[in-house]
This record gives structure tokens, sequence and C-alpha cells, in this order.
């Protein structure tokens, strides 16, 4: 499988090379469990200024509302009640916020990095743990396997790992809400964020939407600067008219 490294000062310019550099160097392999081949690749992302604008890149499946749900699913657990009602195995969320130890005490492992950072601001300790042992015999495992956090030169860096991650459907909004998870610990701490690093060992785009990728690649080489937007200055007021929706509609799942 191809290794490819990618480091950009923004997100946006960050995932337009990941998805070029996926159509270029990545390779056709068989997904037996799904029926079908993916082009694949291990790919590692570095985004030296995580909060620098633009921010938003257009490249992906959805728009303001939908990157705001994701957002509020990963960082405030607006969802986690889908794992009490059978619905869903478990979240992102759920998983960092509320993990059951072997004691079956929860261990809110956002609060752990906060704590250790700053009991030791050297630590290399500060590790939040997405993967646990149900995953093993999971038909859905976690993608998102681990989140560590490092205080170096004086701001809080951020390194992720994905098993397996989509590109064309995932990854943006994988990166977009796990820097903003980053700024909140590094607000907790009063630093300034370092650069984010998300390493994907599957890195991949299934066939079908091979015609996505394509569709991408080609916006992004003809006119790369019509598919980012800013962030704060366009697409924060966006998302955040999108909540009253959002909440409605969260009410409308917890009640069925």
């Amino acid at each position: 499988m191809s290794e490819i490294l990618v480091t950009e000062k923004t997100l946006p310019k960050a995932y337009h090379q990941a998805l070029l550099k996926l159509k270029e160097k990545g390779e056709v392999v068989d997904c037996a469990d799904w029926n079908t081949t993916c082009l694949d690749s291990s790919m590692t992302i570095e985004i030296m200024e995580p909060l620098a604008e633009p921010m938003i890149s257009k490249c992906f499946i959805g728009g303001p509302r939908e990157l705001q749900q994701y957002i509020m699913e990963m960082l405030d657990g607006i969802l986690d009640f889908e794992i009490e009602k059978g619905n869903w195995v478990y979240t992102y969320h759920n998983r960092m916020a509320a993990m059951k130890n072997q004691a079956g005490e929860t261990i809110d492992q956002i609060q752990f990095v906060i704590d250790d950072l700053k009991r030791n601001p050297s630590s290399r300790r500060a590790v939040i743990l997405v993967r646990n042992a149900e995953d093993v015999s999971s038909d859905d495992p976690a993608c998102l396997q681990h989140i560590q956090y490092f205080v170096r030169q004086g701001k809080l860096e951020c390194k992720v790992l994905f098993r397996s991650n989509d590109a064309c459907k995932a990854s943006f909004m994988n990166m977009f809400a796990l820097i903003m998870l980053q700024k909140r610990v590094a607000d907790a701490l009063g630093l300034p964020m370092g650069p984010y690093t998300h390493r994907a060992n599957s890195y991949h785009c299934y066939e079908r939407d091979f015609a996505s990728l394509d569709g991408y690649v080609k916006r992004i080489l003809a006119d790369e600067e019509s598919c980012i937007s800013e962030y704060e200055d366009d697409w924060q007021d966006m998302m955040e008219e999108e909540l009253p929706g959002i909440w409605e509609s969260v009410e409308e799942l917890r009640k069925h």
C-alpha cells in the first residue's frame, strides 16, 4: 500500500492535496466484506496552522448543517441517546467522554487529557482511546482509534489515528471536528494551537464514489480557490443558523 505524506498550512489545502494524491498514487484493492473495490492508500495529513483561514472546503458531502451537526455529535454527544435506545453501538463522543473502565466506572477521557497536561505539560500520556475490546467482535468497529495531545514549544499539538477513513464522505468533517476538539482542549489549558496531524492507515474511496472523487479533483485542479471558503466570516454564521433545525431534529429522534 502506498505511503503518502501531505503537509500544508491550512485544512482545506491539506484536504485537497490528500484527494489529489489519493487519485494519483492510490491502489485499487478488493473490499470483500462490502463486495466492492476501493482506491486505497496510507495517508498522513499534517496541518501546520489548523485554525488559519480559510478553513472550509466545499469538496465534501454536505453543507453548513451537516458540518455543524457533526461537530455537535462528536464534541457534545447530542446523539449519544441512540446508544441507550439500542440503535447504535457507540458514538465517538461516548467513547471519548463516557468510556467504562474494567471496574465499570465512567471515564471522561477529554477531561483526563486536560488534567494530565496541566499536571505535566511534557506528558506523553495525554491519550484518548476510542477503540475498545468490543470492537474486536463488532460488525461496526470504530474507525477512529486514538487521539494524542502534546505540548511542544508552548503550543498544543494533536495527533490522530484512524484505522480506516473514507476520503470523500468523511475525512473533511472528521478533521474539522477534531480540530475543534483540539481547540477546546487548548482553550482549557490556556494554550495556542499547534499542528494537527491526521493519520489514516487506510485512506480510501469506494468504487461507488469514484465519480465524486474525479469531480472533486477536476474542480480543485481547475480553480481551487472557488472550492474554499472562510469559516469565521462566512460559514460560521450559516452553521449557527442551522442550530434550531438541528435541535428540532434531535428532539424528534429522541421521541421515537
